[in-house]
């Protein structure tokens, strides 16, 4: 479906063109004035030097062809030279129709691709906290707004489960459980099938061991020679190693649920190991790998680079993999099983330089075909209202769980002094509008900015907020519900506007398909929250001046209906697309 802003400019550019001058004047764009126009052509500015002729005289030349062009209510001609546009409500509830009826809400669907999303990350044997909310949230949201264009989108939690903290995990219960069978060198048997440890042993033992380590070398050493075990699979270690698995996973997907969050794929660096050796084998072969101080490097900085760029250390001096190297062996995986047009990576924005050095590797090697999109989206931090990364009162980094657990208390609190609903149905509904609270909270900022998280802001019920927009939607569904009650069904065509409201409120409905355009393309979730507060506006808008129920004229009152479920259905669109849903009541 064409875009409406191609479709106006079509026409303007045509009259241009009938007027004597060169149709490619007729761009239009969204009016920066809307006060005064809706959609505006600056074309005629452009050609007085060209055509030798005042500004103005070109753009009455153009208004006076547009004058019975029935797309059009208006086309003025504005000294100096501006051409204001004011389009026909008929014309509105056309596009609006169209929209309605192709199932994709008018947006263009280009040729599907595979997608990999790489969002995540947490180590395993570690409890979520709020510094893995934004990657969850905006890679959830990425990977949804892509999908609903029709890509195959696969997204990969990529769990650090291959490093340190395992060694440091097994040393720690060595030396509490000593008389355990893996420690026992002679053992031979099968190792048993339950985990010697629950999970809240691994949360209490990973910390301990971690400060442990800080000032126990002898301790440290050892932790890194166990995790050298799990890495070349040594029996015990590595059956130890799948017992921790077997105990965080279940955990890690039990709060990505409370999230909205799902991964295609719960592949972690221990994926990576095997295509290691060859791979690292091939950058020597093609001269691309040297020695600098013991390490393997491959240099990967290029003319014109705006900043010293280091080589990237492929294997330390010891033989031991890094960051770098399993990310490499990833995309490798990646390649072989998946075949992706594109690779997204969705971190803290401070990885920047990693991702610089691991796309750079990638192409020099020939990882991946020239035509496949390597992006890195590097996310700001969510802050307390200190302006300092959001601790708990006590200072610590808050887990995730309780993290959500506030914010729903605040819904609740909230819709107890309202008193709109019980307070059993308070209690069942908070946590899906206290989830809309928090991820829109955050994916209503431009990622790479850092926001201040503020729990009375993002629960409020008024302003730019989830519950806001589940408000509206709960507002429309409830008109709805009493229509149908009343024995009628939703039916009938888009009304041509009568009030300046209702034409406000399809204008922004219209607007959709072009925004979603740039939304996919920027990888940009805060616009679509940007646009979905203004439709939930122009919506509210037209509630408060509108006798929709008390409507006595049958047929605009189906009119107003279709306008409104419409409404509801895209506002549903995209909170799906942001990760998050509306209750039936608020």
């Amino acid at each position: 479906m064409e875009f409406i802003t191609d479709i106006i400019s079509k026409e303007v550019s045509e009259a241009f063109e009938r007027a004597g001058y060169d149709p490619a004047l007729g761009k239009v764009t969204v009016s920066n004035r809307p006060d005064l126009c809706e959609y505006q052509c600056n074309g005629a500015m452009a050609g007085a030097k060209r055509y030798h002729t005042a500004p103005i005289k070109i753009a009455e030349a153009v208004a006076a062809v547009l004058k019975d062009n029935p797309m059009f209510e208006e086309a003025a001609a504005i000294a100096p030279g501006f051409l204001n546009l004011t389009l026909s409500g008929a014309f509105l509830a056309s596009y609006a129709e169209n929209m309605a009826s192709d199932g994709h809400h008018g947006i263009r669907l280009p040729k599907p691709e595979t997608i990999i999303i790489d969002y995540g990350g947490p180590n395993v044997a570690k409890p979520l906290h709020v510094g893995h909310l934004r990657s969850a949230v905006i890679g959830e949201s990425i990977k949804r707004i892509l999908a609903f264009e029709g890509h195959h989108v696969i997204g990969d939690i990529h769990l650090g489960d291959w490093g340190l903290q395992m060694g440091l995990i097994i040393e720690e219960l060595r030396d509490r459980k000593p008389e355990l069978v893996y420690f026992d060198e002679s053992y031979t048997g099968a190792y048993p099938s339950e985990p010697p440890f629950t999970l809240a042993d691994l949360e209490e033992i990973y910390p301990a061991a971690s400060a442990r380590s800080k000032t126990d070398e002898a301790f440290a050493a050892r932790a890194h020679e166990a995790t050298g075990k799990i890495q070349r699979r040594e029996p015990a270690y590595l059956a130890l190693w799948q017992h921790i698995m077997a105990v965080s996973v279940p955990d890690l997907k039990k709060n990505y649920r409370k999230l909205n969050v799902y991964f295609d794929l719960w592949k972690g660096e221990s994926d990576a190991m095997p295509y290691i050796p060859d791979m690292v084998q091939d950058f020597k072969d093609k001269g691309l790998a040297y020695l600098s101080d013991g390490a393997l490097v491959i240099d990967v900085a290029e003319e014109g680079d705006s900043k010293e760029l280091p080589p990237c250390i492929i294997l330390k001096s010891d033989g031991a993999s890094l960051y770098q190297t399993t990310d490499l062996a990833t995309i490798v995986e990646r390649e072989k099983l998946y075949h992706p047009d594109r690779m997204i990576y969705l971190t803290d924005k401070r990885q920047e330089m990693h991702f610089t050095q691991v796309f750079r590797v990638a192409r020099k090697a020939g990882l991946v075909p020239d035509d496949t999109d390597l992006t890195f989206i590097g996310f700001g931090t969510m802050n307390g209202k200190d302006g300092k990364p959001f601790k708990t009162r006590e200072g610590g980094v808050m887990r995730l769980e309780y993290l959500l657990s506030e914010i729903n208390k605040a819904v609740y609190d909230r819709m107890m002094e309202n008193r709109s609903v019980d307070q059993a149905e308070a209690a069942e509904i908070s946590d899906i509008i206290g989830l809309a609270a928090l991820k829109y909270g955050d994916l209503s900022n431009q990622a790479s900015k850092d926001y201040v998280f503020d729990v009375e802001r993002f629960s409020s019920f008024e302003g730019n907020t989830g519950p806001y927009i589940l408000y509206t939607i709960v507002r429309i569904k409830s008109i709805l519900r009493k229509y149908e009650e009343s024995g009628k069904a939703v039916s009938g065509a888009f009304p041509v506007p009568e009030s300046a409201s209702a034409k406000k409120l399809l204008l922004e409905l219209v607007r959709f398909p072009e925004l979603y355009d740039s939304v996919q393309a920027e990888y940009a979730p805060h616009r679509l929250c940007a646009y979905i507060y203004d439709l939930a506006n122009e919506f509210n808008h037209f509630y408060h001046e509108t006798k929709i129920l008390g409507e006595t004229d049958e047929q605009l009152q189906a009119g107003y209906i279709r306008l409104i479920s419409y409404t509801r259905e895209l506002l549903e669109s995209c909170i799906d697309m942001l990760g998050f849903s509306a209750p039936e009541k608020m």
